[in-house]
């Protein structure tokens, strides 16, 4: 079972972070950097599993990672997961970003960083992997997101009215309009 999937730039800053058990925020903080520590003084040309840290749960725990560019991604699995199934998952959800942000980069995980979880959630859920067709998770992120702009397009309408009520020609409204005395009505006391 997945744990925990954790992605950081190369001086450590965390840029995703799903915990997929319960910890503290100050633990999944130690985490992140205890993980950082692990995964960032390896060297490249050696295998990408390790041991998990002391805080994820020690020897029953591994640490699969990847280094693309800027970024790590590590996926803390249990002693069940298969090293190679997950490294795949790892391939398959950075080629998943990389075809929903066209050239995916590192700031594209902050400023969408909504779009990103929902395309994590469409590959893993629970610490369990529902769907490794990258086809059919880029076609479930392309709906959603016409959903979303459909959204806003209406939620644009009440801005729109507003602005359509400021244009008003008010010299050509009457000026002398009487209107009653709301203090004098029975509901305004």
């Amino acid at each position: 079972m997945i744990k925990a999937i954790l992605v950081f730039n190369n001086h450590g800053k965390a840029r995703l972070c799903k915990f997929y058990q319960h910890y503290t925020e100050e633990q999944q903080q130690h985490i992140v950097r205890e993980t950082f520590h692990l995964v960032s003084r390896r060297d490249d040309d050696v295998c990408s599993f390790l041991e998990g840290g002391t805080l994820i749960g020690g020897s029953d725990y591994k640490l699969i990672y990847r280094h693309y560019a800027t970024l790590y991604f590590v996926f803390c699995v249990d002693s069940s997961e298969s090293e190679l199934g997950i490294l795949d998952l790892i391939q398959v959800f950075v080629e998943t970003l990389d075809r929903s942000f066209e050239n995916v980069c590192e700031l594209d995980l902050i400023f969408h960083v909504d779009k990103v979880h929902n395309i994590l959630s469409e590959i893993v859920m629970g610490g369990m992997v529902l769907e490794t067709n990258m086809n059919e998770i880029v076609t479930r992120f392309m709906e959603q997101d016409k959903l979303e702009k459909s959204e806003a397009g209406l939620s644009a309408a009440p801005a729109k009215a507003a602005a359509a009520i400021k244009n008003i020609d008010l010299p050509s409204l009457p000026k002398d309009l009487k209107l009653p005395d709301l203090s004098k009505l029975p509901s305004f006391r």
